[in-house]
């Protein structure tokens, strides 16, 4: 008997003492996150690949309600679709023009002009609108409407208690149809349908073995924090993949900001949400690279 309240003490030390390291790594991270949006508005939610449950956030009610236009966010999904139905050449270089006009809006890429030529992963690491607007003709209508709702944009991802859902409009001309596809038009998604489409991505490449026609998508998210325009998002001790998204309101000229990415890029633990209601998407990479470096200091600190 004595035995036997010995091996119930030491397994409830041993868990007690886990909930503590765990409480206390989440408590670091929530702090490095206040910190970082202390002087910002927006939203961040940390997200675990496996469980699905936030682990640390910031202002997840915004992230429920507000709607947004995605910007380049969109982007590998609309890549994937084009990829699963073998319309594009991944390995097939593109010329990038300046200036780009799409249905009289103006959408030069930000990337440096020195890039000229570019194959699709180098397309999703530099965010070049002249690339996606030019495959995008490749898809239908009705296919890029659809794949957005497949995806969930029009669906509440049950992260949050009260949620609004995206809304989807299904483009009726070609540069309605080129916008959409740039995040630009006709799509407007909340925070948290972007948190969730990206979970999607990260268990995907966690399964690892049967990527397919999809790892031209997984290359790119990497390139984009390794050397693209999400570079700001590159941690300290471990690596990530991810995508930026910049974009004005409907009724603004103001630009919000989104970084939407996961930690580690080979086998993703987390996935993370950085939304700034004014800013760009390099921005927001900026809060979400020390965002992930305190994470992983925090969950491999004894290991």
């Amino acid at each position: 008997m004595n035995f036997l309240r010995a091996i119930v003490s030491l397994f409830l030390l041993l868990t007690l003492g886990s909930s503590a390291v765990t409480q206390e790594n989440a408590s670091s991270l929530q702090a490095e996150i206040n910190r970082l949006m202390a002087n910002k508005t927006g939203a961040v939610a940390v997200l675990d690949v496996a469980s699905g449950k936030i682990l640390a956030q910031w202002h997840l009610n915004v992230a429920a309600k507000r709607l947004e236009l995605p910007g380049s966010t969109v982007k590998p999904f609309v890549l994937m679709e084009l990829l699963g139905k073998g319309k594009i050449n991944p390995e097939q270089h593109l010329m990038c023009r300046r200036p780009l006009y799409v249905g009289g809006k103006r959408m030069d890429c930000s990337h440096p002009a020195g890039i000229t030529s570019l194959d699709a992963p180098d397309a999703i690491a530099y965010s070049c609108n002249t690339y996606f607007s030019t495959v995008a003709t490749r898809i239908d209508p009705a296919e890029l409407a659809e794949m957005y709702k497949h995806i969930g944009f029009t669906s509440p991802t049950h992260l949050a208690a009260d949620e609004a859902v995206g809304k989807i409009t299904q483009a009726t001309d070609q540069p309605q149809l080129q916008l959409q596809a740039l995040g630009e038009w006709g799509i407007q998604v909340t925070p948290l349908e972007l948190l969730a489409a990206y979970h999607s991505l990260a268990r995907q490449k966690l399964k690892g073995e049967n990527l397919g026609s999809a790892a031209p998508v997984f290359d790119g998210l990497e390139r984009a924090v390794k050397y693209g325009v999400a570079h700001a998002a590159q941690p300290t001790g471990t690596t990530a993949a991810g995508k930026t998204g910049t974009a004005a309101g409907a009724k603004t000229p103001v630009t919000h900001g989104f970084f939407v990415g996961y930690a580690p890029a080979d086998k993703p633990e987390i996935v993370l949400l950085v939304y700034l209601e004014h800013g760009r998407g390099l921005d927001a990479a900026a809060v979400a690279g020390p965002v992930i470096t305190a994470w992983w200091k925090t969950a491999h600190a004894s290991k």
